[in-house]
């Protein structure tokens, strides 16, 4: 029976063997090529013994119809014309074959991270992600190119010359199938030494993009926190890890390979003594043609035994691609799907908690908010209103209780219906590295009128600062809105919303970037904007939820206490105490404003 590695080589390679069929044509010619390389190397050989019967006059002798004189030269020129249409057609072709293979694997990467649930970003850091679509996918390039190419063509070269020795000399060859346990034996154990450890330096190339990312993400954190020496020793470390890794990789490849060549001119040496011992009636010509044609052998056999570190490294690139392919996407059962929805919006007994925690960050969530009315989710931090809002658009899936969005379970909606009909702002924006107006017209969006654009630009108030930019709503905004402010980040990322003119508006600490004249400004926008639609507002500054048609206050995960700003202050709890903390620390603050 196979062992656990070579059931997992095997199975690895008929996976990749799937990304090449739509190549086959030219994977077909590639092999043509090396078919015809490796044929004209016992060719080479045997020109040796015509050589040498013209050396010794053979005057009769003739070759291609014509004297040897003339016919060795020109069979020489005509072996190297053969030889070089060979390597052309095996070359090309199975670097087309390569490229595509590596180009549909880097897609479908990249195309399945675009489905998976939000779950596996959580668990996942971006680095080793990264890392997969960029380092891992050349591994498989090497595995694809160099590693099959000298696969093929130095086994059909072996061949060949095995074949042309056992019709030379079949005593004598047999000799050499001695060795070939001995070979394969030292083959094997390398392997699996190779692909362990190309899997260790994977693993730590992530590590190295993972810091880097990190770093230069945050790179404002580090200057500010003094936090420059410890990324320095944490990417030093990451980077001496994979590179001490490699080494060792290095270091078994380096013995591994002259312990192979040593055995292999050991079985040429013997060889050798016997070709001399054993010549028998044979001519010189045949003893050089034969000799010279064993003496062939190494190289190609050396070429085989050192690929194995590079097919290694590709099978190990290819496991950890592959296992990124087979996590479930997104569970998208939904079949309803509707042009436009009222809007209309109910929790019923909604309890969640997180994959693989039991802790429950809710519990027994019921309320409902018609089309048109504003109902605001107000709590300490940790209280789970974030929660409820990503469950909404079905960022993660509940398992108990219903969500109903105009009467209907939200995950009988598909998926991307379901997200149309909600626009989303949240505290952490996301711009892309793209000018202001493609910003606000991302996704479905795009293609939409740049009068629409500049008016949910006016009604986030927005406009006033894209007028000054230098080429207003072209200018690029830099990898996440880089020359940006938060606040203008935020107010770009409400004009997206603005401009989805979605039925459910959600704003999850949409306004905690902004200063009080933004605000205000943006609150009366609001206001406009949430006519005809149901809005959900998360919000710890309470002074814009106040006139929230019902604002539920959280706690650990459970609605405390429900009603409007007025109903709520009069009753005196959790709301009431929130609100007087929150006026105080205002009050406090304008104080100190006014002294100063």
């Amino acid at each position: 029976m196979a062992n656990p590695v070579q059931q997992s080589s095997l199975k690895v390679y008929l996976r990749l063997l799937r990304y090449v069929l739509p190549y086959a044509k030219a994977f077909i010619l590639s092999i043509v090529g090396f078919l015809l390389f490796a044929s004209s190397q016992p060719m080479l050989a045997e020109m040796l013994k015509y050589f040498l019967d013209g050396l010794e006059g053979a005057g009769g002798a003739r070759l291609l119809g014509v004297p040897l004189l003339h016919g060795v030269p020109l069979l020489i020129v005509l072996i190297a014309l053969y030889q070089g249409i060979g390597s052309f057609l095996g070359n090309y072709y199975l670097a087309k074959v390569a490229r595509g293979v590596v180009h549909d694997l880097r897609c479908a990467l990249f195309d399945n991270l675009l489905t998976l649930p939000n779950r596996y970003f959580d668990t996942h850091n971006s680095g080793h992600l990264i890392s997969r679509i960029t380092y891992n996918v050349t591994m498989v390039t090497g595995a694809a190119t160099d590693a099959v190419k000298v696969v093929i063509r130095e086994g059909l070269t072996v061949l060949f010359l095995f074949g042309y020795l056992l019709l030379s000399n079949w005593r004598l060859t047999l000799l050499l199938v001695v060795l070939l346990p001995i070979i394969a034996l030292m083959v094997t154990a390398a392997s699996r030494r190779f692909r362990k450890q190309s899997r260790k330096i994977q693993d730590a190339m992530g590590d190295v993009t993972h810091v880097a990312s990190e770093t230069i993400q945050g790179y404002r954190v580090v200057r500010s926190f003094g936090g420059e020496t410890y990324e320095q020793e944490r990417f030093h470390k990451a980077s001496a890890l994979n590179m001490n890794r490699s080494l060792s990789m290095t270091r078994t490849q380096a013995v591994y390979t002259p312990l192979l060549q040593l055995v292999i001119y050991s079985g040429m040496a013997v060889l050798m003594y016997m070709v001399l011992y054993l010549r028998g009636n044979a001519s010189a010509g045949d003893l050089i043609a034969y000799i010279t044609a064993a003496g062939m052998l190494p190289k190609p056999i050396r070429q085989l035994s050192e690929v194995s570190a590079t097919i290694q490294k590709g099978l190990a690139a290819a496991d950890s691609i592959f296992s990124q392919l087979d996590e479930e996407a997104e569970v998208d059962r939904g079949r309803i799907e509707r042009e436009r929805v009222a809007g209309r919006l109910e929790v019923r007994d909604l309890s969640f908690a997180y994959p693989g925690s039991e802790r429950p960050v809710l519990n027994g969530i019921d309320f409902s908010v018609e089309p048109g009315q504003m109902v605001a989710l107000v709590g300490r931090s940790g209280s789970g209103k974030s929660t409820l809002a990503n469950l909404i658009p079905r960022f993660y899936q509940h398992r108990q209780g219903q969500i109903l969005l105009d009467g209907i379970a939200v995950e009988d909606y598909r998926l991307r219906n379901l997200r149309r009909h909600i626009a989303l702002v949240t505290q952490q924006v996301t711009l892309f590295n793209d000018s202001v107006a493609n910003n606000i017209a991302y996704g479905d969006l795009a293609g939409a009128p740049r009068e629409a654009i500049e008016r949910a630009a006016e009604a986030a108030y927005a406009r006033e600062f894209v007028d000054k930019l230098p080429q207003g709503f072209d200018t690029e905004v830099g990898e996440n809105g880089v020359t940006l402010s938060g606040g203008q980040r935020q107010r770009l990322a409400i004009a997206r919303a603005l401009l989805k003119d979605a039925p459910l508006l959600i704003l999850d600490e949409a306004t905690s970037a902004l200063d009080t004249e933004s605000e205000r400004h943006i609150q009366a926008a609001l206001d406009r904007v949430m006519e005809g639609r149901t809005t959900l507002v998360i919000a710890h500054r309470l002074s814009t939820i106040e006139r929230a048609d019902l604002i539920l206050v959280m706690d650990e995960g459970h609605i405390v206490e429900r009603g409007t700003h007025a109903e709520l202050l009069a009753l005196g709890g959790h709301y009431a105490r929130l609100h007087a903390k929150q006026f105080k620390e205002t009050d406090e603050m304008l104080s100190m404003t006014g002294d100063a």
